[in-house]
C-alpha cells in the first residue's frame, strides 16, 4: 500500500519489546496493536491507554499468546471513523464491485468488549454513498489492481478491503482479504439476483467487463449466534433447538458455521455458531424480522449483540 499511494495507517513492525514500547511511548494513545500473522481474527488489539498498549505487546511478543501469529507485531496509528466492507472480485483486468456491507467486530453491544471475528453485518451499508464508492474504487480497488499488475502479479478472484470513513469524507485501508468475508457475504449474497456461478465464471475467463450484478433493493442483516466464553476458547456440544423455526419464508435462512449433527440433533462445534439472515424493504423491517428469528433459536450460554444495524438506523433518522 505504501509503495502504490494506497491511503492506510502509518506503521512500524516490532520483534523487540523495548523497542516497541519505545514507539508506543513516543506516539501515544489510542494505538492498534496487531499480530503479524493468522489469529482467529482476534490478534488486533485497540489500545485506549499505555498500560493496555504495553500489556499487549507483552502478550505477543513475551507470552506468546498467538504462538507464531505474534513473533512479530504491528503497530499502526488509530483510524477514528465508520468502517465499511468493501468486495470486489477481479477477473485480472477488470473488477465488479459487490452490494456494501458493514461488519461489528466486538463482541458486545455499542461495540464494547473483545474484537471477534464478526458478531454482524448488514447490506448494503449507507455509509458507502456514491461519493464514497467511487473513492473507494479509485484509490484504494483500482489502484491496488493496478499495482499487482504492475508487480507481476494476475489476480482473480475476490479482493476484500476494509475501510474507514472519517467524518470529513476521507477513506483509508484498514485490511485486505483475498475472499469474501465472514460475516459480510451472508447479507450481501442474500440481496443477489443474478447467477453467481455465472460471475465467478466470467471472473475465471477473464470476461467480467460484460457482467452486470443484480441486486435485491431492499436490506438484508445478519446476526451471529456464538457460543459460551467467545471469543476465547469456546464451548462446544450444546444442543440448538428451534433451528429450523423459520416458516418457511423466502426473505430467511440460518447460515450453519459451527455446528454438528449428531443422531438428527444439531449441536455447536465451534465459536461463532450461526448466521441468521433476513431481508426486508428497510433496514429496520430486516432487523426487526432478523431479530424475531434470531430470539426463538436456543442453545446453552448463546450470546449475540442486539444492535447490529442500530447505529446506521441512527444515522438515517438525524438527516
Amino acid at each position: 500500500m505504501i509503495k502504490h499511494g494506497i491511503p492506510t495507517a502509518q506503521y512500524e513492525t516490532f520483534t523487540d519489546i523495548t523497542l516497541a514500547n519505545k514507539y508506543i511511548e513516543k506516539n501515544g494513545v489510542p494505538i492498534v496493536i496487531k499480530a503479524d500473522g493468522l489469529a482467529a481474527g482476534k490478534g488486533v488489539i485497540v489500545a485506549l491507554t499505555k498500560e493496555e498498549a504495553y500489556q499487549a505487546v507483552d502478550s505477543m511478543l513475551s507470552q506468546n499468546k498467538y504462538g507464531d501469529a505474534g513473533a512479530r507485531i504491528v503497530i499502526e496509528e488509530f483510524l477514528d471513523g465508520e468502517e465499511a466492507s468493501f468486495i470486489a472480485i477481479c477477473d485480472g483486468e477488470n473488477v465488479l464491485p459487490l452490494a456494501s456491507s458493514q461488519d461489528h467486530k466486538r463482541l458486545q453491544n455499542n461495540d464494547l468488549g473483545p474484537n471477534t471475528g464478526g458478531m454482524g453485518a448488514y447490506s448494503p451499508a449507507p455509509i458507502v454513498n456514491q461519493e464514497i464508492h467511487e473513492k473507494i474504487m479509485n484509490q484504494i480497488i483500482l489502484p491496488t489492481m493496478k499495482g499487482m499488475k504492475k508487480d507481476g502479479i494476475k489476480f482473480q478472484g475476490f479482493l476484500y478491503a476494509g475501510v474507514i470513513i472519517d467524518d470529513n469524507c476521507n477513506i483509508k485501508t484498514l485490511e485486505f482479504n483475498c475472499r469474501m468475508g465472514d460475516p459480510e457475504t451472508q447479507p450481501i449474497l442474500f440481496r443477489l439476483k443474478s447467477n453467481l456461478f455465472n460471475i465467478l465464471m466470467a471472473a475465471e475467463s477473464g470476461n467480467l467487463s460484460n457482467i452486470k450484478a443484480e441486486w435485491d433493493d431492499g436490506y438484508s442483516i445478519t446476526i451471529v449466534m456464538a457460543a459460551h466464553n467467545y471469543p476465547n476458547k469456546p464451548r462446544v456440544d450444546d444442543q440448538i433447538y428451534n433451528i429450523n423455526n423459520i416458516d418457511n419464508d423466502n426473505d430467511c435462512y440460518t447460515f450453519h458455521a459451527g455446528t454438528k449433527k449428531v443422531d438428527d440433533k444439531i449441536f455447536t462445534s465451534g465459536g461463532r455458531v450461526l448466521g441468521v439472515t433476513a431481508r426486508a424493504k428497510s433496514l429496520q423491517a430486516a432487523k426487526d424480522k432478523v431479530y424475531k428469528l434470531t430470539s426463538t433459536i436456543e442453545f446453552s450460554g448463546a450470546q449475540y449483540r442486539n444492535d447490529i444495524g442500530q447505529k446506521a438506523l441512527i444515522k438515517s433518522s438525524e438527516k
